[in-house]
């Protein structure tokens, strides 16, 4: 990625090199991650997440399957911090509402932060955007549908 990104740097496609950048960034992080480096991955997903944030055009079209702030969210879950991981997808809910990773991501991370309220919100709008799909076998809704069955 790297060098697709100094190639775009040279034929002065600098919008371009900034969204290689932005998908370069994480990957870095998570192998930090990986590798111990905890606070090094952190910085890194957050730089990415800032990155993000500065450009004029949505994620969404064309854009990641993930946007720089959910992977934030998730990489704060895997570092247990749930209520900080919740406060990246609703960051990303704001930007992008309805986004499956988003509410699933924010539901998730309510939930173990003991946020029952906001995750049954979660929960439901996951739902109801799901409520026509093909859902067979897709843990997320699983998880959903017992979660709000249990409450």
């Amino acid at each position: 990625m790297r060098g697709i990104r100094e190639r775009l740097l040279k034929a002065n496609e600098n919008y371009w090199a900034r969204q290689v950048e932005i998908q370069e960034v994480p990957v870095g992080a998570w192998a930090a991650l990986a590798a111990g480096r905890k606070e090094n991955a952190l910085r890194h997903m957050k730089l990415a997440a800032e990155l993000e944030d500065g450009t004029e055009k949505s994620a969404v079209t064309p854009g990641p399957m993930a946007s720089a702030r959910e992977l934030l969210g998730e990489m704060m879950l895997e570092m247990n911090g749930p209520a900080q991981a919740l406060e990246q997808f609703q960051a990303t809910l704001k930007k992008e509402p309805g986004g499956f990773r988003a509410l699933y991501g924010a539901a998730h991370a309510a939930q173990l932060s003991g946020n029952r309220d906001a995750s049954q919100k979660y929960f439901l709008e996951l739902l109801t955007l799901c409520n026509r799909a093909d859902k067979a076998g897709r843990s997320e809704l699983i998880e959903a549908q017992r979660s709000i069955l249990q409450n």
